[in-house]
């Protein structure tokens, strides 16, 4: 009877174990696949904007993150359409951004 239940805590933890490293995997696979579209985002970017324009959605990020990931999915969806022939400069950006941002800023309103 005793070995029984060392036989069953043996196979559960071994089963424990191989779940834990299946999770791993999954999970270093997903952090893979992200890091790749990111650097696949970044390479547009380069080619889309001038370094102007880069830098303010660099410093965008800092502040605003959502916004500038929104812009960043924006611009490459434009980028796919073929609707962007020329590099974007930094007063086209601040447009770009000024939309972007109008159409996703809550209005919050306190009534008394």
């Amino acid at each position: 009877m005793a070995e029984d239940i060392e036989e069953i805590r043996k196979r559960k933890l071994l089963e424990l174990q191989k779940r834990y490293l299946e999770q791993q995997k999954a999970q270093e696979e997903a952090i893979r696949q992200e890091m790749e579209l990111e650097a696949q985002l970044n390479a547009i970017m380069r080619h889309i904007l001038t370094p102007e324009a880069r830098e303010r959605v660099g410093r965008v990020k800092l502040v605003r993150p959502e916004l500038a990931r929104q812009v960043e999915l924006v611009l490459v969806q434009l980028y796919q359409a073929g609707q962007i022939r020329e590099p974007i400069d930094d007063a086209k950006l601040k447009r770009i951004l000024a939309q972007v941002d109008a159409r996703t800023r809550k209005d919050y309103r306190i009534k008394w």
